[in-house]
């Protein structure tokens, strides 16, 4: 049995065990080797009876409880996987396999958290378990870490050649990051499967090539990788070929929206839907259904595909973060974190870089203009953005994990404190950005808003710049977007709850501004599209600048820049225009529930309702 395993010859394996007589039968080296004989022709059922036998007959031994738990999922008893790997678990808590065993079949239930913990956990036991790496990579990615995805991503264009299923998984990851080189050496070197299935995985590969051209503003290789994605040829595929039929009439609708031609778009969104079962494809086409719609004036159709959208996104979202809070709940849980008068006056003084020496921080509730803005300030020389990155949120976790309290120990911050959360920052910037030098640092997030107590204490002479929209407009654009946190997936799942969120964001950031009285400028999207000049100017000023003129190329900057890692991708790589502005009008009659909860901030920003 041995020799025929060695060989390669798992069917000789079976034969030579159905041979084998009376307790040569039962031994523990016999049912071992039929296991695995058994796993790999796929007899998982008969697999997971052997195992059983061998976990009765030596309890102890984590890999028979391993096997039995990999056994079961892959015959599809979840419940009795997930108690085999426990037990393993258990027995051997330093081995990486049944870590990574646990995360695929927590992957297979789609309990991502879980998934993620248990994943990181292998990694941590095992750093150059790639398989474990990409899975782990994979969990953080739908939980919204993306730092998390940075860090298990290290080193994965030296990673060997995957199988083109966890290609096209990696490579999808490594997009949203900006990795487009490496995302293309995945692709290209995936393993293909045997027969058939091989060309079906070519035709999936080169749409995700599409998709990674056309996020890259890449067109003219985006247009031609779609040579390859007739689709006349994608009709003719066999009936079980949905994925791969599926994928290439995305990549045919990116390019038709990005070519203008709205109507082929939505006609290639809706045959998506009509054939789409899990959440995550339904969800990317009903918001690409929903633009191609309203870019035609059909409102209508746009509002009801969001709502096919914003359903299918929520239960993404429960999955991801299965403590999602109830729709009256509060999604941004940073909004109740406040620092009032009377406790900022017990901080005690401490020291802090210069304003040249300090970050400029862009803020404000997303859609509101700060990638606008972020190139703007990217395209000067004197400056350089990182796109959006969670840093400050790091630095409040930080805190906390140290037995701070945040904000409330704020006040009781040494200056050895400060300067090493400052030295952590500087850390995690210089990761990003090796290149910085001596350019002042642009740190665009949008939800640092939410932060300011944080953001004054370490950078008291920073620049806050405030980026401010008709709130209309503001929530109609994040409701027709479909973000990546799970956090912002519920916030906007329905207008009521998002028009409370930006109303409770606002209403914290306004008292801190108030409160700690920054330096601030307040940056209004419409002034922008109907005085451009001279907000450069304004801009330039406010920020101490000789000369701001080049600020004003931003658009060719943003197209040399390739990627930028925010859904306003496509906008910022043209100049400024009044396209969006207003655009909340035309849909009107939705908004009159939410007005009342918005009105006062359209007043206090000085817009007509």
């Amino acid at each position: 049995m041995m020799a025929a395993w060695n060989a390669g010859r798992p069917d000789r394996v079976i034969a030579l065990a159905r041979d084998a007589e009376g307790a040569a039968a039962q031994s523990e080296p016999v049912l071992a080797l039929l296991g695995l004989a058994r796993q790999q022709t796929g007899r998982y059922a008969e697999a997971a009876e052997t195992f059983v036998r061998l976990s009765r007959l030596r309890p102890g031994v984590s890999a028979y409880w391993n096997n039995l738990g990999v056994a079961c999922r892959q015959a599809g008893d979840l419940a009795a996987s997930e108690r085999a790997l426990r037990k393993a678990e258990s027995l051997a808590p330093g081995d990486a396999e049944v870590h990574y065993n646990l995360g695929l079949l927590y992957i297979q239930q789609q309990r991502w958290p879980l998934a993620r913990d248990v994943l990181l956990a292998a990694v941590r036991l095992a750093p150059h378990f790639v398989e474990a790496r990409l899975e782990a990579a994979h969990a953080c990615h739908v939980c919204g870490n993306i730092e998390g995805e940075e860090a298990m991503l290290e080193g994965a264009d030296g990673w060997p050649p995957q199988p083109a299923g966890q290609a096209l998984v990696l490579a999808s990851i490594l997009s949203v990051l900006g990795r487009l080189e490496t995302a293309l050496k995945v692709l290209s070197q995936a393993l293909l499967p045997a027969g058939p299935a091989a060309g079906l995985m070519r035709l999936r590969i080169a749409a995700q090539r599409v998709a990674l051209y056309e996020r890259n503003n890449l067109l003219e290789q985006a247009r031609r990788e779609l040579e390859q994605l007739p689709l006349d040829a994608l009709d003719a595929l066999p009936a079980d070929a949905d994925q791969a039929r599926i994928d290439g009439w995305r990549a045919h609708a990116v390019v038709a929206m990005r070519e203008g031609r709205h109507g082929d778009a939505a006609a290639l969104y809706r045959r998506v839907l009509d054939v789409a079962g899990e959440d995550e494809s339904r969800a990317s086409a009903a918001f690409g259904l929903a633009v191609a719609c309203d870019r035609q004036s059909h409102r209508q159709a746009a509002w009801k595909a969001l709502a096919v959208a914003h359903a299918a996104q929520l239960a993404i979202a429960r999955r991801a973060t299965p403590d999602v809070p109830a729709p009256r709940g509060q999604p941004l849980p940073m909004v109740n974190r406040t620092v009032d008068a009377a406790a900022y006056a017990a901080w005690c003084p401490l020291r802090g870089p210069s304003m040249l020496r300090s970050p400029v921080f862009v803020i404000g509730f997303p859609r509101s203009g700060t990638t606008l803005l972020e190139q703007m300030l990217d395209a000067h020389p004197d400056f350089c953005s990182m796109d959006e990155r969670g840093y400050v949120y790091q630095l409040i976790e930080r805190m906390e994990h140290a037995g701070q309290h945040y904000p409330a120990d704020l006040a009781r911050l040494t200056q050895d404190d400060a300067d090493q959360l400052r030295a952590v920052y500087r850390r995690l910037v210089q990761h990003t950005l090796p290149d910085l030098g001596q350019r002042r640092l642009i740190d665009k997030n949008p939800l640092n808003m939410l932060c300011l107590p944080l953001i004054l204490r370490l950078f008291p002479a920073a620049r806050i710049i405030l980026c401010i929209r008709h709130p209309c407009d503001v929530v109609l654009s994040c409701y027709m977007q479909a973000f990546r946190s799970p956090a912002f997936m519920a916030m906007c799942s329905s207008l009521p709850r998002l028009a409370r969120g930006y109303a409770d964001a606002f209403g914290q950031c306004c008292a801190h501004l108030e409160v700690f009285a920054p330096c601030v400028l307040t940056w209004r999207y419409e002034s922008v599209v109907n005085a451009f000049e001279g907000e450069v100017a304004r801009l330039g000023k406010f920020l101490d600048l000789g000369d701001a003129a080049p600020m004003k190329d931003f658009a060719a900057h943003a197209r040399s820049k390739q990627f930028i890692a925010t859904p306003s991708y496509t906008q910022v790589t043209h100049p400024v225009n009044a396209a969006a502005v207003g655009r909340w009008l035309a849909y009107r009659e939705h908004f009159d529930a939410v007005l009342p909860v918005l009105r006062p901030w359209i007043e206090r920003f000085g817009y007509a309702a």
